[in-house]
This record gives structure tokens, C-alpha cells and sequence, in this order.
């Protein structure tokens, strides 16, 4: 019998499998079609302190075993996220939830922080917060963080202090050096590492000539780049001294393995839910599966293992 428990600062999942902010909405979307409560968890839609209605259409350009989204954090705020989208959850969800936050400045960050972390309702639903560094689709803020280590350390320090909550800091790819950033946020206060957030692309339409989506670049995901966030897993893994919450292509419980092997604690499913709603589920009932195939007996035994 495989035991596919992992635990995530403290707090432990039933399997390593979390579908990634921005591919699962607030998660009660997918409670139509299944039981939720099968995942280890999930990461909600990226959070701001405002509402957001987010780039303008085209957004989406499709691409090679993979996709380009430009859709600039299209959310209601931090504020109907407390009052309208985690009572809805909280129907169909019951295990402690990831809250995924952006921002603009660190003003904004922190302040998104405090109010979920202050409400009472909010606070008990909430078991992580996985704060959004690396958004490469909205001007002013996002991957500008994720770029600069001194930055990084200090939205990660601000963030640290209004609240208890484990604090996951997702990086960016487009950077030369990620274990360098993924070092300023350990100096800042961080309980752990998400990565990677997209790589910046574009595709351009040969009968007009010009960009498809209308943001011109966007964030590349998809299979394609399942190799770069490997590699980039495991050198952050050998930098920090941190759980790390790897994702980036994942479309399959052989890779979810191979994921925590490089180093992961826990492994995000992105653009696989936007081909198929079910591949989260998929992939958990796999798991075991695959675990007895490579004579597994304990996820938790594998994390690093190919260091």
C-alpha cells in the first residue's frame, strides 16, 4: 500500500497534487463535475486589492504543446473574495485552501494579506498564502518583484509581518539567475518556494501581421516547458532550505514523481485542468499506480532524491 501523504509546513495532504492558480477558479466551478476534496488542495484565483477586469480580448493564443494567456489577473477583489467566493467554497471544499495573491506594490500586497488573514471566516478557510511574484501579464508590478532579489526580499519581509500563515513566494523563470531570488525570499521570512510561474512568449498572426493576443506577450505554459521547471526546481532545491511547491508542464503522475524528485514537496497542475477538467483527479488516482510501478512505498521518502 502506498501512502502518498505529504506535508506542507506543517499541515498535511492527503497526496502532493494542487492545481494552480488561475486554471481552478475558486474551485466550487470544478465541485460540479467531481469531489474536490479528493486534492491535496488547491491554489485559488490570483487575488488583488481591487477588482480587476484584466487585459484586453485576445488573450489567449494557442502554441506547440502549449498556450499563451494574457489575462492580467481578472478577479473581483479581495474583498467579494471574502464576502462572496470562500462562502461558496467553503460548501464544497473542506480542507484548508491556498490563497494566491498579486499585487502592485508591496502596499498592495500587504494589505490583501492583512484582510484575509483578518477575517475570521477567511483566516479558518486559508492554509497557506502563496504570494505571486511573477506574473509576466500585467504592467507595473508582478514579474517586476520576481526579477530584483532585493525586491523579492522585501515584498516577502512586509508580507511576513501581518500574518502566521506559511508563506509561499512563487517565482518567475525569466530571470538568470532563480536560485539567487529564491534565496532573498528565504532571508525575507519565507516558509517556502512556488515554482515556476509562465515563461514570457508570443505567437503573431501571419495574415495581420501582427501580435495574436492583444498584450502582445503573455505567459507560456504547457507541457512544453515541463524541462525548464525541472531544472529550475532542482537548483532552487539545492539553494534554499525551504519546502518547494513545484509546477510548470505537470500533466501526468509520472511526472508529479519526477517533480519531487527534483525536489518538490508538493507539485501544482496548471494548463493540464484547462485541457481536461479532470487531470487533477486523474492524476491522484494514478498515483498509486505509478508508486508501486517504481517500488514507492512513501512520497515523502522520494522528495529530493535525485540530488
Amino acid at each position: 500500500m502506498v501512502n502518498t501523504k505529504v506535508d506542507l509546513c506543517g499541515i498535511t495532504l492527503d497526496n502532493p497534487v494542487i492545481p494552480a492558480s488561475g486554471t481552478f477558479g475558486f474551485g466550487y466551478e470544478f465541485a460540479e463535475i467531481y469531489d474536490i476534496n479528493c486534492l491535496g488542495t488547491f491554489s485559488f484565483k490570483g487575488t488583488t486589492l481591487e477588482g480587476r477586469f484584466g487585459n484586453p480580448t485576445p488573450r489567449i493564443a494557442e502554441c506547440p504543446d502549449g498556450m499563451i494567456n494574457a489575462v492580467g489577473l481578472q478577479n473581483p477583489g479581495v474583498d467579494k473574495v471574502i464576502s462572496e467566493e470562500l462562502p461558496k467554497l467553503a460548501k464544497v471544499f473542506h480542507k484548508p485552501v491556498m490563497a494566491n495573491v498579486s499585487g502592485f506594490s508591496v502596499d498592495d500586497y500587504v494589505e490583501t494579506v492583512r484582510r484575509l488573514d483578518q477575517d475570521p471566516a477567511a483566516n479558518k478557510q486559508i492554509g497557506w498564502f502563496e504570494i505571486n511574484i511573477s506574473c509576466p501579464n500585467v504592467h507595473g508590478g508582478g514579474m517586476a518583484f520576481g526579477t530584483c532579489p532585493q525586491a523579492a526580499e522585501e515584498v516577502t519581509a512586509a508580507v511576513r509581518k501581518v500574518t502566521k500563515k506559511p508563506l509561499f513566494i512563487k517565482l518567475s523563470p525569466n530571470v538568470t539567475d532563480i536560485a539567487e531570488i529564491a534565496r532573498a525570499c528565504e532571508a525575507g521570512g519565507a516558509d517556502g518556494i512556488s515554482l515556476i510561474n509562465t515563461l514570457l512568449g508570443m505567437r503573431i498572426d501571419l495574415k495581420t501581421r501582427k501580435p495574436v493576443i492583444a498584450n502582445k506577450m503573455g505567459g507560456f505554459s504547457g507541457h512544453a516547458i515541463l524541462p525548464v521547471a525541472l531544472r529550475m526546481v532542482y537548483q532552487v532545491y539545492e539553494a534554499v532550505s525551504l519546502p518547494i511547491i513545484g509546477m510548470g508542464g505537470v500533466s501526468s503522475a509520472e511526472e508529479v514523481v519526477e517533480m519531487m524528485l527534483a525536489g518538490a514537496t508538493a507539485v501544482e497542475i496548471g494548463a493540464a485542468n484547462l485541457i481536461d477538467p479532470f487531470a487533477s483527479q486523474n492524476i491522484i488516482e494514478d498515483l498509486p499506480r505509478v508508486c508501486e510501478k517504481y517500488k514507492i512505498k512513501e512520497l515523502n521518502e522520494i522528495i529530493g532524491g535525485a540530488h
